[in-house]
């Protein structure tokens, strides 16, 4: 908004011409962010911690530590994240750019149906919220909304194209396939994050990490220049991108402030869908799709600990895990619950520097 506002008046006052430059604008949304959460977030606590008396409900299979340790700290925190990112994208960012609007629809639309969840699960006083395939119907919904919007915003031969890293050459032209494609990695990508979170801080850290990777690579996929120096797909427009994502990694660092060990606050599914859909509708948009599982790699891990899980115990009768996702299981071992969340984000920096490698192996 204010770059709509104030940008046409910098001829007539030159300090203005600040708001042209993206560096800038991305500056100003991680530290809008933050300025909200820190000014709502105990509020918001206080009047969660009123509304829902007992907090959020702990599963009765989980690790026993977490129903005494966990027991009474409130859940939807994701409300704080989401307020923040609203409110920081839509002050910074161009507010004519269809891809901005897009990803706020999948970040809106996935953060309601995890506050629909939450609600249920307080109100019920269970662990058990929405019904897992009514949960993933209105999920596939408002993906393949987004998935025809982006589609209908990029320019050919990239609207329905997959590029592929370390690669320079390789596009592959999905067809109509890449509309069940984009979906998938916007769902999967918001649930694998949801399977994350589980431990203080454990989730909303690789976020972070997530977000500031691609807004290093929005920045790069739009800018024509840098695009073709580093050899990847120039993708007009998607620049501004890196200003949504200065809004998660400073609403993510807000966040942290108060979800920091022992948590004053849990994110819930409000959070964990909502920055999850957004960081897979970005990576669809700059076509970094198979990147993401790079940098989200994490997440990958503790999907595929749950599946892996799932499937022996079917099968065979046995789990392969003591408990999934798999920061339970080390939880079950013995690990410190800090331990666990420190060096699940030690792994989450190396991925991330591992697929920012591909920018420039090419």
């Amino acid at each position: 908004m204010l770059f709509n506002l104030l940008v046409p008046l910098a001829d007539e006052f030159g300090p203005l011409n600040l708001f042209r430059y993206l560096t800038f604008r991305t500056g100003g949304a991680v530290m809008t962010a933050l300025v909200v959460s820190f000014l709502v977030g105990p509020s918001l606590i206080r009047l969660l911690k009123k509304k829902q008396g007992e907090g959020q409900p702990i599963r009765e299979d989980g690790p026993e530590s977490h129903i005494l340790e966990k027991a009474g700290t409130p859940t939807m925190g994701g409300f704080l994240i989401l307020l923040a990112v609203t409110i920081s994208t839509v002050l910074w960012t161009d507010v004519t750019s269809g891809y901005v609007w897009a990803v706020l629809l999948v970040t809106l639309g996935f953060g309601s149906i995890g506050f629909v969840d939450d609600f249920l699960k307080v109100s019920r006083r269970s662990s058990g919220g929405l019904r897992g395939r009514v949960k993933l119907l209105c999920e596939v919904l408002i993906a393949v909304s987004a998935v025809i919007w982006i589609m209908a915003l990029t320019r050919e031969p990239l609207t329905s194209a997959l590029a592929v890293p370390f690669l320079k050459a390789v596009l592959l032209d999905l067809g109509w396939l890449f509309l069940p494609f984009a979906v998938f990695v916007m769902v999967g990508t918001s649930n694998a994050v949801n399977l994350t979170d589980g431990l203080d801080g454990l989730a909303i850290v690789p976020i972070m990490i997530a977000a500031v990777c691609f807004a290093l690579i929005s920045y790069l996929v739009g800018n024509a220049v840098f695009a073709g120096y580093l050899q990847i797909q120039l993708v007009p427009g998607a620049g501004e991108l890196a200003v949504l994502c200065g809004a998660l990694i400073g609403a993510s660092l807000g966040f942290l402030w108060f979800n920091a060990p022992p948590a004053m606050v849990f994110m819930g599914d409000t959070g964990s869908l909502a920055m999850g859909g957004a960081i897979g509708a970005i990576s669809v948009i700059t076509k970094h799709e198979l990147v993401l599982a790079i940098i989200g790699g994490l997440f990958v891990l503790e999907t595929v600990s749950v599946i892996v899980q799932v499937v022996s115990f079917r099968i065979t009768g046995r789990r392969v895990f003591q408990m999934a996702p798999l920061h339970h299981h080390f939880e079950r071992k013995g690990w410190a619950e800090s331990t666990i969340v420190i060096r699940f984000w030690i792994i989450a920096i190396i991925l991330a520097l591992v697929g920012l490698s591909t920018l420039k192996l090419r």
